[in-house]
């Protein structure tokens, strides 16, 4: 169970209430508060939290004949309703959608969703044997999100099936060390557009899509800061994963580079000679280009892993690289707590400093 309440968008709070009922029927409410403030809010948010804990929601009646969807029927009214409802960002409803196509529907298209049997999910699981657990687990995920929804609009009466996810090995996050990642930095120097996509992937922890959506605005040099606002992806401007703003303060060189790089073409930092925003594509190939003289592993994404890991072996503190990279959960900045031999040597001391006044004392004695 969890209450969280955070500011809303047009003003006021907005509450997040999730509730596991005993049978393990998860019940999520997300409205803005009538409350106009935080405390006052949250009150109200914990009793409705302890309301829902003992009646749950009340059910509509279905009616009676009614007829039971089969799940390519009942996707597109899924798709639309569910990610209205839970503000999934555009990119989020395409990855449930190409699940849906590429692995559900072959399957299951033409099935009733009252008669997807736990032994189907398992021929969906056979199915996809050369598949990682990853992919697995997300179409799998996908399906069982599908199934409680039917049932709590009282499409079905229940979910007709168990879905258990496969184990996935716990992987490390790729990185480029010190050395690596100065020779890709003078490998991109020659490069404008590239030298500054770097060291914001690299020296500011940004996203691919918050690197293109970055505007001018959202920079100040006098500050040494800039405000990571928004995120784009295909077209689509949303708020960044996580749905906060995060403010990240700039490195030397970083702040140099931007200074270096300002014109009047467009509101967008990066942007080609007319002004126009850079693509996705663009990008990433740019960033190729400048791994490959730098013979270093390509990709945008690494800059970002780049940048948690050096602050990891640096000996920042985890809530401190949450924060800048802007994790919603802390067990995704724990992936790179390893790599901390800093964290490591400050548990041990603890220790130490445990032992100090019992030992003092009985030297005294």
């Amino acid at each position: 169970m969890s209450v969280t309440v955070r500011p809303y968008i047009t003003g006021g709070w907005e509450t997040d209430i999730r509730v596991v009922l005993p049978d393990g029927t998860v019940i999520r409410e997300r409205k803005k508060a009538q409350q106009t403030s935080e405390s006052s809010a949250r009150r109200w948010a914990e009793t409705r939290e302890r309301h829902l804990l003992l009646h749950g929601t009340p059910k509509p009646v279905r009616e009676e004949g009614q007829k039971t969807p089969t799940l390519r029927e009942f996707a597109p009214r899924f798709l639309e309703r569910y990610a209205t409802a839970n503000r999934l960002k555009p990119s989020g409803v395409s990855s449930k959608e190409v699940a849906i196509r590429v692995h559900l529907f072959p399957l299951f298209g033409d099935r009733r969703l009252d008669a997807i049997a736990t032994e189907d999910v398992q021929h969906l699981k056979s199915a996809m044997v050369a598949k990682s657990p990853k992919t697995v687990n997300n179409v799998l995920t996908v399906l069982s999100v599908m199934l409680r929804t039917a049932a709590e609009w009282n499409v079905i009466d229940r979910v007709p099936c168990t879905i258990k996810l496969l184990k996935a090995p716990k992987t490390t996050a790729s990185f480029h060390d010190f050395d690596a990642y100065e020779r890709l930095v003078d490998a991109a120097r020659t490069d404008a557009l590239a030298y500054l996509i770097v060291l914001l992937g690299g020296e500011a922890g940004l996203r691919c899509g918050e690197i293109m959506a970055l505007e001018w605005s959202n920079v100040d040099l006098n500050k040494r800061q800039l405000c990571v606002a928004q995120s784009e992806w295909k077209g689509h401007v949303t708020m960044p994963k996580g749905g906060r703003l995060r403010h990240v303060p700039l490195t030397r060189r970083l702040a140099e580079a931007l200074n270096s790089a300002r014109h009047l073409r467009g509101k967008r930092v990066l942007c080609d000679r007319d002004g126009a925003s850079v693509t996705q594509k663009v990008v990433q190939v740019t960033v190729r280009r400048a791994a490959r003289r730098a013979s270093v592993s390509p990709g945008i994404h690494i800059l970002r892993h780049t940048f948690c890991s050096h602050l990891a072996m640096r000996g920042a503190p985890a809530r401190a690289i949450q924060e800048l990279a802007g994790h919603q959960d802390l067990s995704t900045t724990q992936r790179y707590m390893h790599l901390s031999p800093a964290a490591l040597d400050a548990a041990i001391r603890l220790l130490e400093g445990g032992l100090e006044e019992p030992t003092r004392a009985a030297l005294e004695k």
